[in-house]
């Protein structure tokens, strides 16, 4: 998809950075804004294209990883150009927030369109798509009736048979973060006793390479975003992939984990107004199912409507906020850690 734009790439802390312009031509700094994203989605450009149609404002975006995003937004200080924060995961957007990196906005529009649990209450970031952790086994190596909830990968008869990403994955330690909530401390601590001794094989470094060995019959079961199966079943990744995820069965917990990516008023923003218009527009019906729809997430409201997400059915999400999300993040990684999760 063509775009009117400028390009250059250059590298911080070790990622590539990209940085174009999306919309109409001006030189006027105030119909300008711009985005340090931590999702890495090359749909988003058209959703900024649309907004940037709309409105005249012109959309500048800088990609990265999130951690590389909030140090370098560290670093900047007051001489940043950033008026529009996005990242991915409860305790990076929550982190970010405590890291004083965002300001506070609140208005009618944002409160009616984000539901409660899936904003800060001081007004500092809110949910724009949300992401689902499922459970994906293969049907010949585990029943599937025998797995309907997170704390069933803690029995015994599934020893060995147990797949996980790794413990710096920010997914699975929102999930740790999330039963500990639920849960409480000494029930999260027997969980994570069982389910680690449950693993034999070595941690992955993403969910994708998790459910090909899923599939593969390297593991009975296995932790994953729904959307990574998804994109899987369309093809994303080629025609294997296609294969290896019709081949996995998707048990989502009921009720269920529910992650998000988020948005949030830079710090030191030199363009606030374009910003809020900007954070409104993608926090909108139209705007989150813009984000969602092609990246297989599911909007703010209602779900995604792709074949490859409504195969799984809906889901009822658990009353874990996203901010409490954040708050437990530390401790559930010291626990992780305590009890072997590599």
């Amino acid at each position: 998809m063509n775009f009117p734009k400028q390009v250059k790439t250059y590298s911080l802390i070790g990622a590539f950075i990209s940085s174009c312009f999306i919309g109409h031509s001006t030189n006027a700094l105030a119909n300008e804004v711009r985005i340090y994203s931590g999702r890495h989605y090359n749909t988003d450009r058209k959703v900024f294209k649309e907004f940037a149609q709309k409105t005249g404002i012109r959309v500048r975006l800088i990609e990265a990883s999130g951690i590389s995003l909030i140090e370098r937004l560290k670093r900047e200080g007051k001489k940043s150009n950033a008026d529009l924060i996005l990242l991915v995961d409860a305790a990076r957007i929550h982190n970010a927030a405590k890291a004083g990196l965002l300001q506070p906005y609140k208005s009618e529009k944002l409160e009616k369109e984000v539901p409660k649990e899936y904003r800060d209450s001081k007004g500092r970031w809110y949910a724009l798509t949300r992401r689902v952790r499922v459970m994906v086994i293969n049907p010949s190596k585990v029943n599937k009736g025998e797995i309907k909830s997170y704390s069933d990968l803690a029995k015994p008869s599934l020893r060995g048979k147990v797949c996980l990403r790794k413990r710096n994955s920010p997914y699975n330690q929102s999930l740790v973060a999330d039963q500990l909530v639920i849960r409480g401390e000494k029930a999260t601590k027997e969980w994570l006793k069982g389910l680690i001794s449950n693993v034999s094989e070595p941690y992955f470094p993403g969910d994708i390479g998790l459910t090909r060995a899923v599939a593969q019959g390297v593991c009975g079961v296995g932790i994953v975003n729904h959307y990574y199966i998804s994109r899987m079943l369309a093809g994303v990744n080629g025609t294997k992939d296609m294969k290896l995820a019709n081949v996995v069965k998707v048990i989502t917990p009921e009720p269920a984990h529910v992650n998000v990516s988020a948005g949030g008023i830079a710090k030191y923003a030199k363009n606030k107004k374009a910003a809020i218009r900007l954070l409104e527009y993608l926090a909108s019906s139209e705007g989150s199912r813009g984000l969602a729809g092609p990246t297989y997430e599911h909007p703010l409201k209602g779900l995604n409507q792709a074949d490859q997400v409504s195969r799984f059915g809906g889901f009822v999400p658990d009353k874990v906020t996203i901010s409490e999300l954040g708050e437990y993040n530390s401790k559930a990684i010291k626990l992780m850690t305590k009890f072997g999760w590599e």
